[in-house]
């Protein structure tokens, strides 16, 4: 008996079948559990992650759902919802790839197995406090940002929101697999930003020559060898050049550090995401401050360093 038919049963069997938005989250959110499928996508917990399904299912964005929670089901819909349910459960794809979409602050992108899943924090840090219209405390007045660039972009999306939030910005956006590139070129054009989002392939800054920015943002491969070794089987659908940053995670982290400082402007500054390697980057770079931007849900993964420390 197929997963899809256990759950019909289940359902059949109930005294009250689901019939609502509500219902049939809980009901997505039990299977789920049983299925002990691994939420390292956007999503951390299965009711988030069950809310997600049925909303894409139904056309619902994340930020409605709540409003819709006491929607009713069509028996057309609920059987599309059951059948996402199994095709998680039993494929362990990322729910993101299933429905070909993710959202990042709430700014929907297509997605697929050519890049990763977005789920940055540093989409948190472009879209936050710490770069409002009132100015930053690390790059001063955001609309005097002229030049951005963002290494290793994967489906564009960090340089779509940097796009967003620096209304004056040229951005450049890198990556080493065209596969990602021509993902990213179709989340480009549908926030309408080909002028100002100009895509290059290559490695790190092989492809700007001698361009200089006033931000830099990279979230490059950090993970190690041993937990490259212990991914869970969500993590090995996604491009494994996109997770593997060598035996300690910091193989490109490194290089994009000797690089860098060079293509930054004399107020610029780098942004990065290093996942766990905090430790050992702050061992192999004692003399550099770096300074640790806390989000909502991480500590110590993202860190920003200014031109004068990279030069």
């Amino acid at each position: 008996m197929t997963s899809v038919s256990r759950v019909a049963r289940r359902i059949r069997t109930r005294d009250t079948p689901p019939r609502t938005v509500r219902e049939f989250i809980e009901l997505a959110a039990r299977q789920l559990r049983i299925g002990k499928v691994v939420f390292a996508h956007g999503t951390t917990d299965p009711v988030a992650e069950a809310a997600f399904l049925v909303g894409e299912t139904l056309g619902v964005a994340p930020h409605w759902i709540e409003r819709s929670l006491g929607s009713p089901v069509t028996p057309a819909q609920g059987r599309k919802i059951l059948a996402l349910i199994e095709r998680r459960i039993s494929t362990r794809k990322p729910a993101a790839y299933l429905v070909g979409r993710i959202y990042m602050r709430g700014v929907p992108f297509t997605i697929d197995e050519r890049a990763i899943v977005p789920r940055s924090f540093l989409g948190e840090v472009i879209d936050g406090d710490l770069f409002d219209d009132r100015g930053s405390p690390l790059l001063g007045d955001p609309t005097a940002i002229r030049n951005v660039l963002d290494l290793c972009t994967g489906s564009g999306c960090l340089a779509i929101l940097a796009a967003r939030r620096f209304p004056r910005a040229s951005v450049d956006a890198v990556d080493i697999s065209e596969d990602a590139l021509a993902l990213a070129r179709t989340n480009v054009a549908a926030h309408n930003l080909n002028r100002r989002v100009r895509l290059l392939h290559g490695d790190l800054f092989e492809p700007v020559r001698t361009a200089r920015y006033d931000l830099i943002i990279a979230n490059p491969p950090y993970v190690d060898a041993a937990g490259m070794k212990s991914l869970p089987p969500e993590c090995r659908h996604e491009p494994r050049l996109a997770l593997a940053g060598g035996a300690d995670g910091l193989a490109v982290i490194q290089r994009i550090l000797e690089q860098a400082g060079p293509h930054l402007t004399d107020r610029g500054g780098l942004l990065c995401e290093v996942g766990r390697g905090r430790e050992r980057l702050e061992r192999a770079y004692p003399n550099k401050s770096f300074l640790w931007l806390d989000t909502e849900d991480s500590s110590g993964e993202v860190f920003w360093l200014d031109a004068s420390q990279l030069r």
